[in-house]
């Protein structure tokens, strides 16, 4: 990958410069939205890596058009906020972002956190000669594609549900620790709250169910998850 594109949706014009300036002096192309009535539009002209957008913005806020690009790409969306609460964050989450910083942040903390995410996403931004899968009785993971395959269907996965599904499927039918899920998901994890990662469980058991499977992934209390695929050809 030759240059990084990264969008800002962002309605605060000098929050908005703010954030692009330090952005480029990492080297990565950054790039802000203007005309808020044309954010799909700004998405697919700059093809972006990674965005970063606000909770509140003119016309529609940021979850819709964090589902309307869920529709095209899945690539991390990381949400910039000054709403704290934890509803706020979990409705970010379940429509399909990937990390939530709230207001005021330090930039530093913003450029760290798109470094890690691009990290988990494109890894070292070079081209593979040979596609990476994890195979787990049927069920096969592309996890640089973030696609789930299972007899014939498919569905896609964001990049933190794609991460999820490749711990559980490597320990298929083991019990994997939350602890060990949430070192995996997040570099800074005391930062992440306990029920963040119970929202991704449920994304995947909605994505599994979507393959045809019965609620194969398990709650062990006190231990963590486990998925069972025995029996399963």
């Amino acid at each position: 990958m030759d240059q990084v594109n990264i969008l800002i949706i962002e309605d605060d014009a000098k929050i908005a410069s703010l954030l692009k300036s330090h952005i480029q002096k990492y080297g990565y192309a950054a790039s802000a939205v203007e005309d808020f009535a044309r954010v799909m539009d700004a998405f697919r002209e700059v093809q972006p890596h990674l965005v970063l957008i606000d909770v509140n913005l003119p016309m529609f806020d940021g979850f819709y058009w964090c589902r309307q690009i869920r529709t095209v790409s899945t690539c991390p969306i990381l949400f910039i906020s000054a709403r704290e609460s934890e509803m706020d964050q979990v409705m970010a989450l379940e429509n399909g972002a990937d990390d939530y910083i709230t207001k005021p942040f330090h930039y530093d903390v913003v450029v760290a956190k798109i470094r890690s995410h691009l990290r988990r996403a494109y890894g070292s931004y070079s081209a593979k000669s040979e596609e990476r899968t994890v195979e787990a009785s049927g069920l096969v993971l592309y996890p640089e594609r973030f696609m789930l395959t299972y007899g014939g269907q498919s569905v896609e996965l964001t990049q933190k549900e794609s991460v999820l599904a490749e711990a559980l499927m490597k320990k298929a039918d083991r019990v994997v620790s939350r602890g060990r899920l949430l070192d995996l998901m997040w570099e800074d994890r005391h930062f992440i709250d306990d029920n963040t990662l119970n929202v991704y469980i449920t994304r995947i058991r909605k994505k599994l169910k979507e393959l045809g499977f019965d609620d194969p992934l398990e709650t062990v209390r006190g231990a963590g998850y486990i998925l069972r695929l025995e029996g399963k050809d």
